[in-house]
């Protein structure tokens, strides 16, 4: 049995859930989301809950009955709580800023990259106190499409981890997710084979 699958998925309040045509949708107070479901998996409204259920134990089904069940309790999360992804600049001279809804980053190159935000998403920018590494905050309701919008941001200048900032204490200059870990491998340990 799928442990995630199995799950029941509590609806808040304020949350509609509808059904038509193998498309689900999702409407709470930040948002509407809608996403066409896999047929195999069936998905029943009762109680506050949605519960997510399977034709056979056969192994697709099986494989497709946790996803289905976190895709949906994604959207339910999204349109309740929303969801954030928070970057680091790390870089002497770097720094990222707000123009209209875009995001201006001068990361080192001779021109600044603009981003411009996908649907539903919106950026926020700062420094962190008591570092003054600046930051980059991605909002947004679809967790889908936040996550390719922060990995599109980071692909601009990834962590290069031979590269040490004095003036902030860190390896890995360039953008990074924060709490990411930059590894840097490991050297040669010399004449080991004398």
């Amino acid at each position: 049995m799928s442990r995630i699958g199995q799950l029941p998925i509590q609806v808040p309040n304020g949350v509609q859930i509808s059904q038509a045509d193998g498309q689900l949708t999702v409407k709470g107070p930040k948002g509407t989301l809608s996403r066409r479901l896999l047929a195999e998996i069936s998905i029943k409204v009762e109680d506050g809950k949605i519960i997510c259920q399977r034709p056979s134990d056969a192994r697709p089904h099986r494989a497709k009955h946790g996803l289905v069940r976190s895709l949906v309790n994604n959207m339910v999360v999204g349109v309740t709580e929303g969801y954030e992804k928070r970057l680091q600049i790390i870089g002497v001279g770097y720094r990222a800023e707000l123009q209209g809804k875009n995001l201006v980053l001068s990361v080192g190159y001779s021109q600044p990259a603009t981003v411009e935000p996908m649907e539903g998403i919106s950026f926020e920018v700062g420094q962190e106190t008591n570092t003054r590494i600046p930051f980059v905050i991605v909002r947004g309701i679809d967790k889908e499409v936040l996550g390719q919008q922060a990995a599109e941001i980071r692909a601009i200048r990834p962590p290069e981890p031979y590269k040490y900032v004095v003036s902030q204490g860190m390896h890995g200059k360039g953008i990074r997710y924060h709490g990411e870990v930059v590894r840097k491998k490991v050297g040669k340990t010399g004449a080991a084979g004398k």
